[in-house]
């Protein structure tokens, strides 16, 4: 039986088999989700994370219902298999204890076999970063896979502008500068409005995750493009409240997709010099950007709309260039304390 996501005109998302039939027990989960508020980008995250553990279910000859711990281990396993990325892994493991509590109300139950990650310990009660934070006293570890720290480097300037001269659209520009100057996901992109944008206060008014709403300074680079692009690109009788719309074929008008906005950045990725420049990079390099400026890390995390400054520590990773230079500079002070025998 072959299992397929099925994306609604609503919006909403349902796993069928290949005859169109409805699963039962984890549509009601994904409805269940709706319901909560919870956003449709997450609700289909959700789909295909069980999508991916209801494929498994049924090669290894499995139900939901009848899970124990071990069994996740397999799954583990087969999702490796399929080269899976850690990330992902450890969040299906996520969704399969989430489904499991859902159709029987337990937790999932242990087992021979069974395997959780080891206590650590986590110092005087403080998060090791900043010691800022109270940490909360840990329960039972879950089964998690070992997650590489990988560094994202950000954008350099000469890949930037490089970026920038290859647009030929106002509306790209706008979109652009967004993302590099205030730091916007993709999907605040999508979802601004008309009335949104304040020309005359210069402020943004952005919906983040979660519907957590922030107010943002518009910067000039910003207010000059989305004001060409409102002048002398976007259709005069646009219906959409969208600001950011298609701008031809017979879907002129219309608000424009996440699929768009992944085509805009896909043909300038064609360039090996920018192979690396997709939305979320851009977001780093705002991050960066920010931090060389010395903006503190609270008013970044808010900036950015983190829940966590936790969270806004990984969009701050400097460039190697950065770090030579910072070096260079501790250098020059240092060798003046410690004069060589010659001068």
């Amino acid at each position: 039986m072959a299992l397929s996501v099925k994306e609604l005109r609503s919006g909403a998302c349902r796993l069928v088999d290949d005859e169109g039939r409805s699963l039962a027990d984890v549509n009601r989960f994904l409805a269940a989700l709706e319901i909560r508020g919870l956003s449709p980008r997450t609700v289909r995250a959700y789909a295909f994370d069980c999508l991916a553990l209801y494929r498994w279910l049924e090669a290894a000859g499995k139900a939901v219902a009848t899970l124990r711990q071990p069994d996740l281990l397999d799954f583990v396993a087969a999702q490796r298999a399929e080269d899976a990325q850690p990330s992902s892994i450890n969040r299906r493991l996520v969704t399969c204890r989430l489904l499991y509590r859902f159709i029987t109300g337990q937790e999932l139950p242990d087992g021979p076999g069974a395997l959780a990650p080891s206590a650590h310990y986590t110092g005087r009660g403080r998060d090791r970063s900043l010691g800022l934070h109270l940490l909360r006293r840990m329960g039972k570890l879950k089964l998690r896979v070992k997650q590489p720290r990988k560094i994202v480097e950000p954008l350099s300037r000469e890949q930037v502008c490089a970026f920038l001269r290859s647009l030929r659209r106002y509306r790209d520009l706008a979109i652009v500068h967004l993302m590099l100057l205030c730091g916007l996901r993709s999907h605040e992109v999508l979802a601004l409005c008309i009335r949104d944008v304040s020309f005359e206060e210069r402020q943004l008014r952005v919906r983040g995750k979660g519907g957590k709403e922030r107010i943002l300074p518009l910067p000039d680079l910003a207010v000059l493009s989305l004001g060409d692009y409102l002048r002398f690109e976007r259709p005069a009788r646009c219906k959409a409240q969208s600001i950011f719309v298609v701008l031809q074929g017979r879907l002129r008008g219309c608000p424009m997709t996440a699929a768009g906005l992944r085509s805009l950045f896909r043909q300038r990725r064609r360039n090996a010099d920018l192979a690396v420049a997709n939305p979320h990079r851009f977001r780093h390099t705002f991050g960066a950007d920010m931090a060389r400026a010395g903006v503190r890390l609270p008013f970044l995390q808010r900036l950015m709309g983190h829940a966590s400054a936790q969270t806004t520590l990984g969009y701050v990773q400097l460039s190697m260039s950065d770090l030579a230079d910072e070096y260079r500079r501790a250098l020059r002070e240092i060798q003046k304390r410690y004069p060589s025998e010659s001068s």
